[in-house]
């Protein structure tokens, strides 16, 4: 049996020529972003996988290679373990306290008010803020401002300073950082209201469904692909919180509010044990990588039944 003749059509290798040159000017664009994240971004990661590896002070050029000593030094270091701690206990109040407070935002914000539009800019507005300049301006307010309203009112509950107290500045800054970070998941929690289709709200009333068991059937089904994006992004922010502390209290009082972050730094910056510094950051690095991944993954999975 012969094989037929294999036509190729007009114009053919003329369409070809087109779509590879309009690919090469695609990628002329990026690639001079595609340059610069590998040198602000992949090489610093490769580079600092290598000298976590090693007894670097950050300064000087002589270094050893010491393996996986750094790593294994991390295992018995109590300082690295009550930062751990800490920053275990503060992202999860403070994934508590984000996702209730947005979706509870988000609900009022999302009925439709004759102020609707300035009441979103409002709690909007905290987003705005860098995170040092909240830091010091709730630093003021926690040693100076709440004491002198507790003098004036005469409570004594308001009269201490929550951050001078070992068991209470965490709170301190918990207060902070929650003003803020609630901002953009409210924004989040109402773009992901308004997609739930009305119908189904509308024959759920029809067949006698209080709001409760609306929210918790129907709005939280439809909410829960957002709120695992939110949980993600504000599980990050709690384990990688530095500025709010530096402003705030600096680690203290006596260490109760030391996070990892700022432990990294004090045994890079100020004990000069850059290698075992960078390691410590490795280590974080791959933990909120696994955990990014394995809600990517969850949330992949959850499907909205209808």
């Amino acid at each position: 049996m012969k094989k037929g003749r294999v036509y190729t059509l007009p114009g053919n290798n003329k369409i070809m020529r087109t779509l590879n040159n309009k690919n090469l000017t695609h990628l002329l664009y990026v690639l001079p972003n595609l340059i610069l994240y590998s040198l602000l971004s992949i090489v610093p990661i490769i580079m600092g996988l290598f000298y976590s590896f090693t007894d670097w002070n950050g300064i000087g050029k002589n270094f050893h290679i010491v393996g996986v000593d750094n790593y294994v030094k991390i295992l018995t270091d109590k300082r690295f373990h009550k930062a751990v701690l800490f920053n275990i206990r503060y992202a999860s109040m403070l994934i508590l306290c984000v996702l209730f407070i947005s979706v509870a935002l988000g609900l009022l914000l999302n009925t439709k008010t004759r102020f609707q539009n300035i009441f979103k800019s409002i709690y909007f507005f905290p987003a705005c803020v860098s995170m040092l300049t909240l830091g010091l301006i709730f630093n003021y307010i926690f040693f100076q401002g709440v004491p002198m309203l507790g003098e004036l009112l005469d409570i004594d509950l308001l009269k201490t300073n929550i951050l001078s107290s070992r068991k209470l500045a965490i709170y301190g800054i918990l207060i902070t950082n929650v003003w803020k970070s609630v901002a953009i998941p409210t924004v989040l929690i109402i773009s992901a209201l308004q997609t739930i289709p009305k119908d189904i709200i509308e024959a759920a009333i029809v067949d006698g469904a209080s709001q409760i068991q609306i929210f918790f059937y129907i709005t939280l089904r439809y909410l829960f692909p957002m709120l695992s994006i939110i949980l993600v992004l504000v599980l990050k922010e709690g384990l990688m919180i530095y500025d709010y502390i530096m402003a705030m209290t600096t680690g203290g009082p006596a260490g109760a509010t030391e996070s990892i972050t700022l432990s990294i730094f004090r045994v890079g910056f100020e004990d000069m044990r850059f290698g075992y510094a960078i390691a410590q950051a490795m280590i974080v690095a791959i933990i909120i990588a696994m955990i990014s991944i394995l809600q990517i993954r969850y949330s992949d999975k959850k499907k909205i039944y209808e």
